[in-house]
């Protein structure tokens, strides 16, 4: 481990299939996530991560509460806000059209990683990708997150089945804020904020997503990224093109 946090240099075979998905139904991810989790238990030299964002959808983490939900189940309905609990860790979370969701698929025994550390790793990347919009991300001790300027500007929540991580982060790139009004995210009182609220900079999601991943590489250490444009159960025959990591 070098004394920024990263893994070190590349390593030889530590390969990353990065799928750029677009908008995915929360429902698809889970089988998506599902499946890869599969696969790279049978390889744990291999490791994915999707980046996609979702319908609005509320999930409810292990530390989550329904009593952090505002409005009605009448309510949700009317406004076909479904709500999913799920096993990651972290708390209720408000999922918007304007994020970017990023969910590592990584065998932490393989890249040597604790829980722990994997989880400060994941919010590093997050305060880097702040640092290029001239903003200062803030974590907390044992709050998983990360603020700008008081308020949770990225959610982090993962889970870990026999060795291999699933869920991730959520990062606010220029979601309706408003609509955080509604659900106590994670159970702050503020609602969150975003990265167009907080910069002047012109916010792209295509270009938070490349940014996000360059990131991801980077510190993770892959020396090979394949990225896909498809879910890759559609795909009939493997259409990619492979990518070094950026400097």
């Amino acid at each position: 481990m070098t004394e920024t946090g990263q893994l070190g240099p590349p390593t030889p075979g530590r390969t990353l299939s990065a799928y750029l998905l677009g908008t995915l139904g929360f429902d698809a991810l889970i089988a998506l996530q599902r499946r890869l989790v599969y696969e790279i238990g049978g390889d744990r030299n291999t490791a994915a991560v999707l980046l996609c964002d979702h319908p609005p959808t509320i999930t409810i983490g292990r530390e989550g509460s329904r009593a952090h939900i505002r409005p009605s189940p009448e309510e949700l309905q009317a406004r076909r806000w479904p709500v999913r609990w799920v096993s990651r860790g972290g708390g209720t979370m408000l999922h918007l059209p304007g994020q970017v969701a990023c969910y590592p698929i990584f065998p932490l025994d393989r890249l040597e990683l604790t829980v722990a550390r994997y989880l400060e790793l994941l919010q590093t990347v997050v305060v880097d990708l702040l640092d290029q919009y001239s903003l200062t991300g803030v974590t907390r001790a044992n709050l998983p997150g990360v603020w700008v300027n008081g308020r949770r500007i990225a959610h982090v929540g993962v889970a870990v089945r026999d060795g291999i991580s699933c869920f991730g982060l959520i990062l606010n790139a220029e979601p309706d804020l408003e609509a955080f009004r509604e659900v106590k995210c994670d159970g702050d009182s503020l609602p969150m904020t975003s990265l167009q609220r907080e910069t002047t900079a012109r916010v792209r999601l295509t270009g938070v997503r490349q940014q996000l991943l360059d990131l991801l590489v980077a510190r993770f250490g892959f020396d090979r990224v394949s990225i896909f444009h498809a879910h890759p159960a559609a795909l009939s025959r493997p259409c990619r093109h492979v990518a070094a990591p950026r400097s």
